[in-house]
């Protein structure tokens, strides 16, 4: 098992870089990869689904990034406890018939010791949009980082 900066106890500080890094992870849409920032028994809820383990976690994002084309992330900073994140995220994309989505939702994280994740709920409400509706084109530049992003 990986360590995985920054490390509970959070503070203000420490949950930001936590939710930015979580966002520029799944921004790169590389499913192994995003893996990596949770233990091999994760468990998520993930609106109605239930996933359990890092293999599981590969193939739900494997599946759910050839489904949802062109997918643009923001995640901002809710709350933190000492072992707990709540994050509020919006993202967007566009389906294999060209309909764009915005989705937001909120997510409930809990870290271990070293910074990975061990449990993940989120719940998610999509709403269908044009494309010159959309507000999120790629990874958020590096001079936006931690500024908040608008409902809409």
């Amino acid at each position: 098992m990986n360590d995985r900066p920054p490390f509970p106890p959070f503070d203000e500080d420490s949950a930001r870089k936590k939710v930015q890094a979580a966002e520029d992870a799944w921004n790169t849409r590389d499913p192994e990869k995003v893996s990596l920032a949770y233990t091999e028994d994760s468990v998520w809820r993930n609106r109605d689904r239930f996933v359990t383990g890092r293999a599981e976690i590969v193939e739900f994002l494997r599946r759910k990034w050839e489904r949802e084309l062109d997918y643009a992330l923001r995640k901002e900073l809710w709350a933190y406890t000492v072992d707990r994140i709540a994050v509020r995220f919006q993202y967007e994309c566009r389906d294999a018939d060209g309909r764009f989505w915005r989705s937001y939702g909120n997510e409930l994280w809990e870290f271990t010791p070293q910074g990975l994740m061990s449990r993940r709920e989120a719940s998610i409400n999509d709403v269908e949009i044009t494309e010159s509706q959309r507000r999120i084109h790629g990874p958020r530049p590096a001079e936006e980082h931690g500024l908040e992003f608008p409902v809409r």
